[in-house]
């Protein structure tokens, strides 16, 4: 008995001494999208001033494609020792898990949850020269033309391409999903008017709204926005029950020892607080969050279940 509470012991100062010492060499922040998007921009955001703080490089990987869980298999595989992390939205971890089989990862069990960094809603865009000038406008085209406009996402299994299916479920009505490789080209394509409307994060398309490059007809926040104050929200519009808030989070695979999760988790915290990077991200749209991990484990199985029922109530399906 005085042997095993000896070896425990010698594990736990160990462990101790393990998280004292971390980072002891460069960590990997995973990004399962391409660069530009706003889950890229947390990423970059924080990654500097968590290589100030540390003295250890917090390196940027983008690991695109397959809806963002070909970045968030390869960390669900990495070791659980502090070195990789996955920052991502919220569709690796609540939607796309309801949409694809053969999933190489269960995202409520394969995951030590860090926090959830920020959250914004996302504004239903039009390009500049589009005749819709309203939420009203777009309801009525589509109804008088089922099936036929054209919205914009992400990617399958986005949160702009759930809003839109849960739009199209509360109006009665159908449109058609045109997912891109992530944000960025997507935008290209609205303000290029070759699609017809998109639901994207606030945060990413104010300055496009702000610059007369599309117009925006509505949020999916239960209230204004500060930072598009004129922009009245669906609710005020007519639509109920399309309140959606896109968010990114930072998870570690499953099994980081505790003393580390708690010291990162801090870190994280403390960057995302930081004043200049707190600024950055409110000034365009972005709510911080900044939650606990067991914060996080309630919100993430609250967003799984309702995306779930979304997906079933659509019969949504990517494959």
């Amino acid at each position: 008995m005085k042997k095993i509470l000896t070896s425990i012991s010698l594990c736990l100062a160990a462990l101790a001494v393990h998280a004292q010492a971390w980072p002891e060499k460069a960590v990997t922040l995973v990004v399962p999208f391409p660069p530009g998007g706003s889950t890229d921009q947390v990423a970059r955001a924080v990654g500097p001033k968590l290589t100030d703080k540390f003295k250890q490089s917090f390196l940027i990987d983008n690991k695109a494609g397959a809806t963002g869980t070909i970045g968030a298999t390869f960390v669900k595989r990495a070791a659980p020792d502090g070195y990789t992390f996955l920052v991502t939205s919220l569709g690796p971890l609540v939607i796309v898990p309801h949409l694809l089989k053969g999933m190489q990862y269960d995202p409520l069990k394969d995951f030590d949850l860090v926090t959830v960094a920020v959250q914004s809603a996302n504004v239903l865009v039009v390009p500049a020269n589009s005749p819709h000038k309203s939420v009203a406008d777009v309801i009525a085209f589509e109804k008088a033309n089922p099936g036929k406009m054209t919205f914009a996402s992400a990617g399958n299994g986005s949160s702009d391409h759930l809003t839109a299916e849960l739009f199209w479920q509360q109006t009665g009505t159908t449109g058609i999903h045109v997912p891109y490789k992530g944000g960025a080209p997507a935008h290209t394509d609205i303000m290029g008017g070759q699609v017809d409307a998109s639901f994207q994060n606030i945060n990413s398309v104010a300055q496009y709204i702000k610059g007369g490059k599309m117009r925006a007809l509505a949020i999916t926040s239960p209230k204004r926005s500060p930072v598009l104050p004129d922009v009245p929200t669906l609710a005020e519009a007519g639509v109920k029950n399309v309140e959606v808030a896109s968010w990114q989070a930072i998870v570690a695979p499953k099994g980081l020892p505790p003393a580390v999760l708690e010291k990162a988790h801090a870190a994280f915290v403390e960057a995302l607080n930081d004043p200049k990077v707190k600024d950055q991200f409110t000034s365009i749209g972005f709510e911080m969050v900044a939650n606990t991990p067991a914060q996080f484990a309630a919100f993430q199985q609250a967003e799984y279940a309702r995306w779930k029922k979304v997906i079933e109530t659509g019969k949504i399906s990517i494959e």
